[in-house]
């Protein structure tokens, strides 16, 4: 038989379609023959074509691979295998078939090694390993790669010897090959290496260096490959690096500092970098590494001379150090301390900014562009006005990719420096609209700076709010203009900016509304160009986004067109990216529609729930992927009982990784979203396809993805939500509730302690925070889990999760981005106050004292003291008259942070005062006269922040209502009265007219003669959303 299966072999061979495809077809079929595997064994030891031994290896690895298929075998032809295997390989001089055969060595090891059936292996390797023949070395070290490779688990209980031997074969310096393949093993076994086995490695880090910097001169694709362990190491076992932190970073600095080398082996270098600054950033500051860092980074960002790479930097799979090194800044401004990083950064920045060469000033702006999302509250206060001025002077530079490159910063100020960047709007509105006239005059002659011009009016719009009014006509103007033009391009950003104006402009854009539907009707069916098939996604999102802002009275009429317009393209609908857009369509939709909503579900939820299911896109690697065979599919050679053999454990072990298509991603993700929103918008008539919706929504918590993650927990509290509403309002059984809370909650806490991504942990902790907002009581009365969530909350504060670096204690240490997280779980305790009620939530309260009055110190920024401020206060607000104990404590604090600097400090330490007055009980009434005087000195003084004079006219009416005695209300009525309606802290209204109209029914004087100013300013206020309906009345 070998005779028949070495013809067949040879024909794959033949540059002939038909010859190939008709051997396959023999192949397949003899494949099934029992004796195929001997014959194959012998094709492999006796063949003299190189190409056709490597086919026999791969389909030999193939026939034994599962272990039910290697068990099945008989003993002598398991002997048989492993006595010849390794002898063919010591003979085999071709490099790829003794690559083939590895992957048998390591296929049979994997089945042997458990119940060490192959004690021949090891002292194959051992014999090997100790030869004074460099050859013998070289193969023993090659088989000890392969195995740790396809058998890795299966070498634990031998990790010592073998870590002994990789100690030994690194300092190896007769062949590149021994130490590269002792490297190479490392990194497969560092996974499975415990206290007694890592100070190998970490002994061997100086060696291994020297390795791959002679690696590195001969073979760059190699050097990477070893430089992949200190990967593993920061994943798995990070304190094996930590002595040696410094020494590999200045390695990796000198590599990418090196233009003469390769691409990858510079990106690899810094890439680790990126690496230890998010999952190590104290090791960065302990060895005083960013300015090294910064000096070898921003040089070659500088250097950067291609005049795409400014295009989307954050969207750039990056190849090059001049793309990636955006990357790594914006990674280093998440993870690190602003007061460490932007202090060495701005120097280089300003450097570049002067220089003459446009390179330089291009990595100027895109460096500013790319670390504000990080550091944002230290750039507002320390650096906005300075910034700006910067980004201004660069959109009159006189080179074109230097302006774009401002643009996209004024782009990333607009989204990240909110709301303190919009008060510039009078400056920075007209002189986008001049840039955006000129360059809409010749779109074509700067593509880049017309997306970059319309992605920083489009995000400096969306955030305007009722500010964007006086711009509006000329911008409504120019946008419309846009949509009856011949530019498709310009079409495209256009609908984006409406979008993004309608977000800001809300009901204004009423005058506007039927014009931009009867120009966007004829882009909803796409044409077969590709520009066209993008100018027909950006107006269903714009639809969408109309839908949401622009108020049910206008967009009402249009809502069931929408949802038909939207079903129809789904059914001929094979782009992820139409049926992603079609699915926010529908979410935004079902705030309008509610219930109306219910003929439209079934088909709705079922389109999306197949998008959710959806395995389009994945793309699964295996380890043996890069031996494969060419002119074949492997899996065609499965024996037909293998056909749906899951064999999971063996199949994940050959598993190298998964990537799925960022469109079928962003599919899903839309996909749960919108799914998740129309639950809760719709309520009753949603309940027939929660079960579903909800099991397989449940199942993607999994899912390796962050982004799905992190949808997947806003949707489930959804469903929740969805379903506690339908159960109050209709009696309905609380079971499902019960249930699906018992899940949920635990696997939140779980999440939050155990995730190693921030932002999934902070939708965890966010979505509970809701769950307990929205739903109450029920929530800790059904799970249990009053102690579980605040001792959750209390790991985030201490820094004992595991998305937290264990060493950040220290809030000097904090990155902007840490701190969101504890602000996150800071908002969860007030909620918690409430429900648990004030003096059983005391306890707690004194836990987490220690830790709010941590972030009050003088060197505390000013985010983390108005986050310590606003948090103690509101959760005195909640706990009512239990927290009069921390008077003694509190008062002097707030008193001392009224006298702030900073504004929003300032206004929170107000209302924290005015609710410590209010239920601090007869401690604090001797100290009313010290705090009027404060407040009035805020007000008479040149305090002219709409917010801090809304707080003080809300504390002194707290004051009023807890102990009127001792107020002057000569002097305090016209005061507060001058001042309505409140500017901006509307929730602050119900307290202000309570307190006013009790006091006129009871015959108070001083607001009697204040009455025709009351009623104007309660004329204005009432019918909007600065009030609730009922508050006035129920005040009387």
């Amino acid at each position: 038989m070998a005779g028949s299966v070495e013809t067949i072999l040879s024909k794959l061979l033949e540059p002939n379609n038909a010859v190939i495809q008709e051997a396959t077809k023999q192949l397949k079929e003899i494949f099934k023959d029992p004796s195929i595997l001997p014959a194959l064994c012998q094709v492999l030891g006796t063949s003299t074509v190189p190409q056709i031994r490597q086919y026999s290896a791969v389909l030999i690895r193939r026939k034994i691979q599962k272990s039910k298929h290697w068990n099945s075998l008989s003993d002598d032809m398991k002997n048989s295998i492993r006595g010849n295997i390794l002898q063919l390989l010591v003979q085999e001089p071709d490099k790829n078939v003794r690559t083939a055969i590895g992957t048998i060595v390591g296929t049979v090891a994997k089945h042997d090694l458990p119940e060490n059936k192959w004690p021949a292996l090891f002292e194959f390797i051992t014999t090997q390993v100790k030869s004074p023949e460099v050859k013998q070395v070289e193969l023993g070290m090659f088989v000890l790669y392969t195995v740790s490779s396809d058998a890795g688990e299966q070498l634990k209980p031998h990790l010592i010897p073998v870590m002994q031997i990789l100690v030994e074969t690194v300092k190896n310096n007769q062949s590149k090959a021994i130490p590269y393949y002792s490297i190479r093993t490392m990194s497969e076994l560092v996974y499975l290496v415990g206290m007694d086995e890592y100070k190998f490695i970490q002994e061997s880090i100086p060696q291994i260096l020297l390795v791959i910097q002679e690696l590195i001169k001969v073979n760059e694709d190699e050097a990477c490959e070893c430089m992949e362990l200190f990967d593993e190491l920061l994943e798995s076992e990070v304190a094996v690096l930590v002595p040696h932190v410094k020494t590999v970073v200045e390695f990796c600095l000198q590599v990418a500092a090196q233009s003469s080398l390769g691409d990858a082996v510079r990106v690899k270098a810094m890439s680790f970098i990126s690496s230890l600054t998010r999952m190590k950033k104290n090791a960065i500051l302990k060895h005083k590494l960013v300015d090294p860092i910064l000096q070898v980074l921003f040089p070659i960002l500088c250097a950067n001379e291609d005049e795409d790479d400014d295009e989307d930097i954050e969207e750039i799979e990056s190849h090059t150090p001049a793309q990636y090194v955006p990357q790594v800044l914006d990674t280093m401004s998440l993870h690190l301390p602003p007061k460490k990083f932007i202090p060495n950064l701005m120097p280089l920045i300003e450097g570049a900014l002067a220089n003459e060469n446009p390179c330089h000033r291009k990595a100027g702006y895109i460096a500013m562009a790319v670390i504000v999302e990080g550091c944002a509250d230290h750039i507002m206060n320390k650096h906005l006005k300075a910034v700006l001025h910067c980004v201004c002077k660069g959109l009159n530079d006189p080179d074109n990719t230097v302006r774009n490159a401002a643009l996209f910063a004024l782009g990333q100020f607009s989204e990240h420096l909110q709301p303190n960047i919009s008060k510039f709007a009078s400056e920075l509105l007209p002189l986008l609209f001049q840039y955006l006239g000129q360059i809409s005059q010749e779109p074509d002659k700067n593509p880049k700076g017309l997306t970059k011009i319309y992605y920083a009016l489009e995000v400096f719009c969306e955030n305007l709010e009722k500010e964007i009014l006086p711009y509006l006509p000329p911008l409504m103007d120019h946008l419309l203009a846009v949509l009856k033009s011949d530019h498709i391009r310009s079409k495209e950003l256009a609908i984006s900016a409406i979008g993004a104006t309608a977000t800001a402009a809300k009901d204004a854009m009423k005058p506007y509304f039927n014009e931009i539907i009867e120009q966007l009707k004829s882009y909803l069916i796409a044409g077969n160009s590709e520009e066209m098939k993008k100018l027909q996604l950006q107006t269903i999102d714009t639809l969408g986004i109309l839908a949401r802002n622009c108020g049910s009275d206008i967009f009402q009429p249009l809502a069931k067109e929408c949802l038909q317009l939207g079903l129809n393209l789904l059914e001929a609908a094979d782009d992820p990216d139409l049926r992603r857009c079609v699915y926010s369509l529908f979410a935004a939709i079902s705030n309008l529609l509610k219930t109306e909503m219910s003929e439209y579900l079934e088909k709705i939820v079922n389109y999306m729930l197949l998008s959710i299911k959806s395995k389009e896109g994945i793309t699964t690697h295996f380890k043996e992927d890069t031996d494969a065979i060419a002119v074949f599919n492997e899996d065609d050679l499965l024996d037909e009982e293998d056909i749906g053999d899951e064999d999971s454990d063996e199949e994940e072990g050959q598993i190298e990784g998964v990537t799925v298509e960022n469109a079928y991603l962003d599919e899903k993700e839309d996909a749960v979203c919108s799914l998740g929103e129309i639950a809760e918008n719709v309520g009753a008539p949603f309940m027939p396809f929660l079960e579903q919706s909800y099991t397989q929504i449940f199942d993607l918590l999994e899912y390796p993805a962050e982004s799905i993650k992190k949808v997947t927990i806003a949707s489930l509290s959804q469903f929740c939500i969805c379903v506690y509403r339908v159960c109050v309002e209709t009696g309905l059984d609380q079971t499902a509730l019960k249930t699906m809370l018992n899940a949920m909650v635990p696997r939140f806490l779980e999440i939050i302690q155990t995730d190693i991504d921030r932002t999934v942990v902070m939708s965890a902790v966010d979505s509970l925070e809701e769950l307990l907002t929205k739903i109450g009581q029920p929530v800790l009365e059904i799970t249990g889990a009053t102690n579980p969530i605040l001792t959750a909350m209390k790991k985030i504060f201490t820094h004992k999760v595991a998305c937290q670096d264990d060493e950040d204690e220290d809030d000097d240490q904090q990155a902007e981005y840490d701190a969101m997280l504890i602000e996150s779980a800071g908002d969860v305790l007030p909620t918690m106050a409430k429900l648990v009620g004030g003096p059983e939530f005391l306890p707690f309260f004194r836990s987490f004292l220690t830790d709010l009055l941590k972030r009050l110190k003088a060197t505390s920024s000013v985010p983390e003291k108005s986050f310590a401020v606003g948090t103690l206060a509101e959760v005195v607000q909640a706990c009512g008259a239990a927290s009069a104990e921390f008077v003694d404590t509190l008062y002097p604090l707030f008193m001392k942070h009224i006298q702030d600097e900073d504004e929003e400090v300032k206004s929170n330490a107000v209302f924290a005062v005015g609710v410590l007055a209010q239920y601090g009980g007869e401690k604090l009434h001797s100290k009313f006269p010290v705090i009027l005087k404060t407040l009035f000195d805020l007000v008479s003084g040149d305090e002219d922040n709409p917010r801090v004079l809304d707080n003080v006219c809300a504390a002194i009416c707290r004051l009023i209502l807890t102990n009127s005695s001792c107020i002057p209300f000569d002097k305090v009525i016209p005061a507060i009265v001058s001042f309505l309606p409140l500017k901006e802290d509307y929730e602050e209204n119900h307290t202000v007219y309570h307190c006013l109209i009790q006091l006129y029914s009871s015959g108070n004087q001083q607001v009697i003669q204040c009455t025709p100013q009351l009623l104007s300013s309660i004329a204005m206020v009432v019918g909007t959303d600065q009030i609730k309906p009922g508050i006035l009345f129920y005040s009387l």
